[in-house]
């Protein structure tokens, strides 16, 4: 019970359940609003692309945990005793297992399918291996490999609603930003494994001002989603988070240790998983007709 626990924590098993549930209302309520919300539901082969992406994002977790045990040891000491639990050699035997079913699972849909997503288990375990150790290059591919399960939605229903894009910048901007932080609060252990992040590299002051030219251009595609796209009563979430991402600034400017950058992402958390939620509210009355489809 406590390796499985173990592997539970190797593969941050409680984001995982989040991300499938986003992929599925991303569909319903962005990608594919003119299709009936049921026949989505119940498409089989969005729940192999949804499954095929979470099973991958997990083994994503296993190699980079496996690449990381060493700085972890001094950013995470409790959770890396927890991950320890699980032998190196097991992790590695359950990320090849798990990424051989993914594309035998890609299979069933298409050859497409199948090369999508071997070039995203190959460009994770890039990343996890070389490209995380670099500064800015690190962090955009993190954030651009935290929205590709996304494309593959995308790329199923061949949608090219430009509002799409422009929701998918707004999360990308988020996951930079949070790229970012999390790198102050790894601070410790990137500099005793010489990784070469932006507060490492750079300084501490200068990654804050990247951070705050991000938050500060999240008002852009906040700007074409509330006024020129519509994204019906998910505009108070954009406002809300306007409001939210003013307050993360404040605390930013003043934030000099763990325990600051440790609440700033936790803020960035909160607005992103709420941010997955509100998704329903472009059209609520697609959950009314399904409580009525349903009996509730």
């Amino acid at each position: 019970m406590l390796k499985i626990f173990s592997m539970f924590s190797v593969v941050r098993g409680y984001n995982i359940p989040v991300i499938a549930f986003a992929q599925y209302l991303a569909a319903i309520f962005i990608i594919s609003p003119n299709r009936r919300a049921l026949s989505i539901i119940l498409d089989g082969n969005l729940l192999i692309l949804v499954l095929s992406s979470s099973l991958t994002i997990a083994t994503g977790y296993i190699i980079n945990n496996f690449y990381d045990s060493k700085k972890d040891l001094i950013n995470r000491p409790k959770k890396s005793q927890i991950d320890r639990l699980v032998s190196q050699a097991t992790k590695l035997q359950v990320y090849f297992t798990v990424n051989i079913v993914v594309v035998l699972l890609a299979f069933l849909i298409s050859f497409r399918a199948v090369l999508f997503f071997s070039f995203y288990i190959f460009f994770i375990w890039f990343y996890s291996h070389k490209l995380k150790k670099y500064a800015i290059v690190g962090n955009l591919t993190a954030s651009f490999l935290a929205v590709f399960p996304f494309f593959a939605i995308f790329l199923y229903y061949k949608n090219l609603f430009p509002q799409i894009f422009v929701h998918a910048l707004f999360l990308f901007l988020l996951l930079f930003i949070r790229e970012i932080v999390k790198d102050f609060e790894n601070l410790k252990g990137d500099i005793a494994n010489n990784y070469s992040t932006i507060p490492v590299k750079y300084g501490e002051l200068f990654a804050k001002r990247i951070i705050l030219i991000l938050v500060c251009s999240t008002i852009v595609p906040v700007y074409f989603l509330v006024d020129v796209y519509d994204v019906g009563y998910m505009d108070l979430y954009f406002y809300i988070c306007l409001l939210v991402l003013f307050i993360f600034m404040i605390v930013l400017n003043k934030a000099n240790d763990k325990k600051h950058y440790l609440l700033l992402h936790n803020i960035l958390k909160i607005i992103i998983v709420s941010g997955v939620f509100s998704i329903v509210l472009i059209n609520p009355k697609v959950l009314l007709h399904a409580e009525k489809l349903f009996g509730f």
